[in-house]
């Protein structure tokens, strides 16, 4: 495990880079990934606009960022993710966010289409689900736990509507967005900061 971390690190983007890079192939015509199709350009320019909109009105409440100064030790969250995933694009900016809280945190991104040896040692239930967070120790590259690919809230709207309709359809994902855009991304600074918090005990 270390190893793979250690070989995905050189090649990961900080979160600037990553917002470029994604932006870079927009102007191309592109999705990251490595398959194309309208879609999920579609989709990628769709999140490009939720993104710029949650860097400027995703705030870090005092309890947060009290339990983050906190920390005694340095991490690193590596996080897989591909442009085009809508849940990534309501959870990366906020990832962002609780990194800018403290010098404890660095945050480095990875496509999950180019790691996926490092996907797979982190499925969801078999599948490749992003975005995936890797909490690994700064100092020796050494897991310390993992999360996502959504908050427990999100996760339980997608798993009721598919209980009762028996598909995600574009009702579901709307709903999702929905559901995002209320929660103003606590639940999910809530469950890394709790995160965090076992890896400080362990």
């Amino acid at each position: 495990m270390n190893s793979l971390i250690e070989n995905s690190l050189p090649n990961s983007f900080s979160y600037t880079e990553y917002r470029n890079h994604v932006s870079q192939l927009l102007l191309e015509g592109l999705s990251t990934g490595d398959t194309q199709s309208e879609d999920l350009f579609n989709y990628s320019t769709l999140n490009e606009v939720r993104m710029n909109r949650l860097d400027k009105t995703i705030n870090v409440p005092q309890e947060i960022k009290d339990r983050l100064a906190d920390l005694k030790k340095q991490y690193i969250f590596l996080v897989i993710s591909e442009g085009w995933c809508g849940d990534a694009a309501q959870i990366v900016p906020v990832m962002n966010k609780i990194v800018g809280e403290t010098e404890n945190l660095e945050l480095k991104l990875v496509l999950r289409d180019e790691n996926l040896a490092l996907m797979d040692e982190f499925l969801t239930n078999g599948a490749r689900s992003i975005p995936k967070l890797i909490l690994v120790d700064k100092g020796t590259h050494t897991l310390r736990g993992s999360w996502g690919p959504r908050p427990h809230g999100a996760l339980k709207l997608i798993l009721d509507y598919k209980e009762k309709f028996g598909v995600i359809d574009q009702e579901a994902k709307t709903e999702l967005q929905k559901w995002y855009l209320q929660d103003k991304g606590l639940s999910t600074m809530e469950e890394i900061v709790t995160l965090l918090e076992n890896a400080e005990n362990m």
